[in-house]
């Protein structure tokens, strides 16, 4: 489980396809740190260490997480955002993630409101539902607050210091996000339709 604040930024050195699976070898300051079977936040991907050293791990995607997310467009010098797990006695500065995405939105336009960023994202009309104005969001890993939330599309706003923190600074328009919408609005859903 994730509180989606970016902790650092990783960049992919490598990308070897493995059958219908994916291994990624990523060089990150934190790798040094990093252990075996841990479960670590990749651009909002929860995925496990499989092997690492001093300034890289690698992790392995199945084709079921690259069908869901941004993954697929992966390659050689991509920046991704990185976040350990939570621990239990730590704050929840943002909201609890998963590292389950549900789905890529397409980013369809960029506002720079002279120190600050407003992002528009289009997404599958059915998932609208699990947006509340001012309601949280997870893109690309990281705890957002969304707002003019419509049939299928809403907006975000990038504070200077999570633009320059994170892959934020790199999209342009029509680049794809890893979306995970806020668990509770899933659960709640599905204990009303039963």
């Amino acid at each position: 489980m994730f509180t989606g604040i970016i902790e650092t930024q990783g960049i992919v050195d490598s990308v070897k396809k493995n059958g219908k699976n994916l291994e990624l070898t990523i060089l990150s300051s934190i790798s040094d740190n990093l252990r075996v079977d841990q479960s670590v936040s990749h651009d909002g991907v929860c995925l496990t260490i499989t092997s690492k050293n001093s300034t890289s791990h690698q992790v392995t995607l199945v084709n079921e997480t690259i069908k869901k997310s941004n993954f697929s467009r992966i390659k050689k010098g991509s920046k991704i955002n990185l976040e350990r797990c939570m621990k239990i006695n730590d704050l929840i500065d943002g909201h609890i993630v998963q590292g389950h995405v549900d789905e890529v939105a397409e980013l369809v336009n960029i506002k720079n409101e002279k120190n600050s960023w407003e992002l528009d994202f289009s997404i599958n009309k059915k998932s609208s539902k699990y947006l509340v104005e001012k309601g949280s969001v997870c893109i690309n890993g990281t705890s957002l607050t969304c707002f003019n939330v419509g049939e299928n599309n809403f907006s975000v706003v990038i504070i200077p210091h999570t633009y320059d923190k994170t892959n934020f600074k790199l999209l342009r328009v029509g680049d794809l996000v890893n979306i995970e919408y806020d668990i509770i609005g899933k659960y709640i859903e599905k204990m009303v339709k039963n």
